[in-house]
C-alpha cells in the first residue's frame, strides 16, 4: 500500500510540473516579438506615420524671368513674368505679392496678375514708358498650391527702349478644345451646323436643345448630326465633368487676360468702327460697340488683335469682318462685357470671350470660337473652328 500511495504522489508532482512547463511556454510565445506586437509590424512610425512621408512640402523657386534680368532695349509692350517651379495658389499672386515699379524713385506701376500653368504675368495697364528703368518684385507673399511661401524673394531689373514687340495670343488653355463652350446652355433653331466640339458646364445636357443629341456608348459624350465632332455635358460620365471644369476656368482666366492687356488705341470711331482697316493691335472701349459695316483686319500671321469691350458687341445684318494680308482668325479676340449679338447672316472672324450671352441670328457665321460665360444661341447658323 505504501509503494502504491508513493506511485501516486510522484504522478501528482509530475502533472503539477507538466501544468507549469505548459504555462510558461504560453507566456513565452505571448511576448514573442516576431509573432505579436512588434513595432517593425505593427506600430513603426516609418511605416504608419512618419511625418516625413505624411508631410513635407517643398518650398516654390523661380525657374527663370522676363524680360531677362539687367535686359536692355526691351519693348515697352514686352512681358513681364515668371515662371514657378511648382504649382502656386493662384490667390496669393496679386499686386501686392507680384509688383513692378520705374525709376529710381520706385515709383509703382499700376497692373493686374494673371496666373495659369506654373506662370504669372504682370499686365501694366498702360503700355510702359520708353528708355526707363523698371524693378519687378515677387514677395514670399506668393505661396504654392500647398501653401509654402515662396523660398525668397525675388527682384531683377531691365530697362525699356522704345520699340513695340507683335502681342501676343491670349492662351485659352483647355477652352481651346471647343468651338463652342458655354456655362448655361446652347440651343439652336435647326439646322445649324457646328464644327469642333461643344460643351456645357456646369450645365447638364438637357440645357443643350435643338441639336437632337445621341448618347455615346460610354456616356462620356454625345453626338448630333448638326456637330462635326463630340458634344459633352457636365452630367456626363467622367472623366467630362471634372474636364469641364477645368475647361470653363480657363475660358474666364482667359477673360480677364485679355481683358488686362495694355491698349494702344481707345475710344476708336466713339465705338462705331464700320468700314474701318485696323492694323495689329488692342483696342478698348468703355462704351459698346457697333459694326455697321464691313470691317477689315489686316496684318501677317503672327499678328494679333485684342478687342476690349465694356458693354455689346453688334454687327448689323450682312456685315462682314473681313481679314488681310494672312491674318489669322486664332489670333483676332472679342474680349466682351456685355451681349454679342450678330445679325442675320453677318459673319464674324475670330475668338468671342463673353462675360454673357452670344447670339447667331438667322444664317449668321463664325469663323473662330464662341466661348461665353452664360449661353449660346444659334437659329440656323454656321461655326467653324479656326485652322490651328
Amino acid at each position: 500500500m505504501r509503494t502504491k500511495s508513493k506511485v501516486k504522489q510522484l504522478q501528482n508532482v509530475a502533472a503539477l510540473l507538466l501544468l507549469v512547463l505548459v504555462s510558461a511556454c504560453g507566456d513565452s510565445e505571448a511576448q514573442d516579438p516576431e509573432d505579436a506586437g512588434s513595432r517593425a509590424d505593427g506600430g513603426n512610425t516609418a511605416d504608419g506615420g512618419n511625418t516625413a512621408d505624411a508631410g513635407t512640402a517643398t518650398a516654390p523657386t523661380l525657374l527663370s524671368n522676363t524680360p531677362l534680368a539687367a535686359a536692355t532695349g526691351v519693348p515697352f509692350n514686352d512681358s513681364i513674368s515668371a515662371t514657378f517651379s511648382e504649382a502656386m495658389d493662384r490667390a496669393t499672386l496679386t499686386p501686392s505679392t507680384f509688383t513692378l515699379t520705374a525709376g529710381a524713385s520706385a515709383e509703382p506701376v499700376p497692373g493686374t496678375v494673371h496666373y495659369a500653368n506654373r506662370k504669372a504675368e504682370f499686365l501694366p495697364a498702360a503700355h510702359l514708358a520708353s528708355n526707363t528703368l523698371f524693378t519687378a518684385t515677387l514677395t514670399t507673399g506668393a505661396r504654392s498650391a500647398a501653401g509654402v511661401a515662396l523660398a525668397a524673394p525675388h527682384t531683377w531689373s531691365f530697362t525699356t527702349g522704345s520699340t513695340r514687340v507683335p502681342g501676343v495670343p491670349v492662351n485659352l488653355g483647355t477652352a481651346g478644345d471647343y468651338v463652342i463652350l458655354a456655362k448655361s446652355g446652347i440651343s439652336t433653331v435647326p439646322t445649324s451646323a457646328v464644327t469642333g466640339n461643344m460643351a456645357v458646364s456646369p450645365a447638364a445636357a438637357s440645357y443643350i436643345t435643338g441639336f437632337s443629341l445621341t448618347a455615346d456608348a460610354t456616356n462620356a459624350f454625345a453626338t448630333s448630326p448638326q456637330v462635326t465632332g463630340k458634344v459633352y455635358a457636365a452630367d456626363y460620365a467622367s472623366p467630362t465633368p471634372s474636364n469641364l471644369t477645368t475647361a470653363v476656368g480657363d475660358m474666364e482666366l482667359a477673360f480677364t487676360n485679355a481683358a488686362g492687356r495694355a491698349a494702344d488705341f481707345t475710344e476708336l470711331g466713339t465705338g462705331n468702327i464700320g468700314g474701318m482697316t485696323l492694323t495689329p493691335g488692342v483696342y478698348r472701349w468703355g462704351t459698346a460697340v457697333l459694326i455697321p459695316t464691313d470691317m477689315t483686319l489686316t496684318g501677317s500671321a503672327t499678328d494679333v488683335w485684342i478687342f476690349q469691350i465694356a458693354q455689346d458687341l453688334t454687327l448689323s445684318s450682312g456685315t462682314d469682318i473681313v481679314l488681310a494680308g494672312g491674318a489669322l482668325p486664332k489670333n483676332v479676340f472679342w474680349q466682351v462685357s456685355g451681349l454679342v449679338d450678330l445679325g442675320t447672316t453677318a459673319h464674324l472672324e475670330g475668338i468671342v470671350l463673353s462675360q454673357t450671352a452670344i447670339t447667331l441670328r438667322t444664317g449668321a457665321s463664325v469663323n473662330g470660337r464662341l466661348l461665353a460665360q452664360t449661353e449660346v444661341t444659334l437659329d440656323g447658323s454656321t461655326v467653324v473652328q479656326p485652322a490651328p
